[in-house]
C-alpha cells in the first residue's frame, strides 16, 4: 500500500512534514492525532517509513461480495485492525486490547483521541478511555500529531479531491511513566488525555472546544433535523393558507355571482308590464 497508494499520494499532494525525527526508528510508540478527514489515515502512514496500525470497525472486513473483499483488502493494506464491537462493553475494550497487542509487538499504534472526525475543523475534547489506558498499560511514549488542512482536500459533498498541500506536524514524545499502574484512575486518565490534546492544539493551531465531537455532531444533527421540520411545517402552513385563501376567493366569487343573479332577476321583474 505504501507503493501503490503512498507513493502516488505523496507525488500528487506533496504533503509537508515537520518532526519526522521524533518518530522512533524502532520500538513501540503511540501516534495520537487530531482527526479532520478520512484521508488522515492515508497521509500519516504515507510519510512514515514504518507501518502504522489504526483500528476500524469489523464490518469493514466482513462485508460479503466482491466489493466487501476489496474493502477488506484495502483496510488491511493501509494498516487498519478490525475491532469487533459486539462484545459486552463494545468497541472501547476491544480497541484498548488491540492497541496494547500492537504496542507489545514493538510497533506504531495510531489513534484519534477525539473518537471521530471534527465536524467543523475545530479540536474537540479527547476521550480518556482509549489513548490514556493504552499508554499507561504499555508505557509506550505518546507522540502528538497535527494534521493540517486535510479537511480542505475533499470537503463534504465534493466527489473530486482538491489538489493542495496538506501538512503534518509530529511533536516530541510525551512520557507518562509517572502514572504507571494508574490506568484505572479516571482523574489520571483525564489528565493524560488533556495533556496530549493540549500538545495537539499547540501543533495544529486549532480552536479548542471543551466538549466531545460526538456531542457536537448530535447537536448539529438535531439542529438540522429541527430546521428541516420547521421548513416542512412552514411549507404546510403556507399550503393551508393558500388553500384557505383559494376557498375564500371561491366563496366570495360564488356570493358575488349569486348577488348578481338576484339583481338581474329583480331588474327583470321590474321591467315586466
Amino acid at each position: 500500500m505504501k507503493v501503490t497508494i503512498g507513493g502516488p499520494l505523496k507525488l500528487a499532494f506533496r504533503p509537508w512534514v515537520e518532526g519526522l525525527e521524533n518518530v522512533p526508528a524502532e520500538g513501540a510508540a503511540i501516534l495520537a492525532s487530531n482527526h479532520l478527514s478520512f484521508s488522515d489515515s492515508f497521509f500519516l502512514p504515507a510519510v512514515l517509513d514504518r507501518k502504522v496500525t489504526f483500528i476500524a470497525k469489523a464490518e469493514y472486513f466482513t462485508t460479503p461480495g466482491v466489493k466487501g473483499r476489496m474493502t477488506a483488502a484495502f483496510f488491511k493494506g493501509v494498516g487498519q485492525l478490525p475491532v469487533d464491537r459486539s462484545g459486552a462493553r463494545g468497541a472501547g475494550e476491544a480497541a484498548i486490547k488491540s492497541g496494547i497487542d500492537v504496542l507489545e509487538r514493538g510497533e506504531l499504534f495510531g489513534i484519534y483521541p477525539e473518537g471521530t472526525r471534527s465536524p467543523d475543523g475545530r479540536l474537540y475534547r479527547g476521550k480518556p478511555g482509549g489513548l490514556a489506558r493504552v499508554a499507561l498499560a504499555t508505557g509506550a511514549p505518546v507522540l502528538p500529531v497535527a494534521m493540517i488542512d486535510t479537511e480542505k482536500i475533499q470537503p463534504p459533498g465534493k466527489v473530486m479531491p482538491k489538489l493542495m498541500r496538506p501538512g503534518i506536524r509530529i511533536g516530541k514524545p510525551l512520557d507518562f511513566s509517572r502514572y504507571q499502574g494508574m490506568e484505572h484512575d479516571r482523574f489520571v486518565l483525564r489528565a493524560v488525555t488533556d495533556e496530549v490534546m493540549y500538545e495537539i492544539m499547540k501543533l495544529s493551531g486549532q480552536e479548542y472546544v471543551d466538549m466531545y465531537a460526538t456531542a457536537m455532531k448530535r447537536q448539529l444533527s438535531e439542529a438540522a433535523k429541527a430546521e428541516k421540520e420547521a421548513e416542512k411545517a412552514a411549507k404546510a402552513a403556507l399550503a393551508r393558507a393558500e388553500k384557505e385563501q383559494a376557498e375564500k376567493e371561491k366563496a366570495e366569487k360564488a356570493q358575488a355571482e349569486k348577488e348578481q343573479q338576484t339583481e338581474q332577476q329583480t331588474e327583470q321583474r321590474r321591467s315586466e308590464p
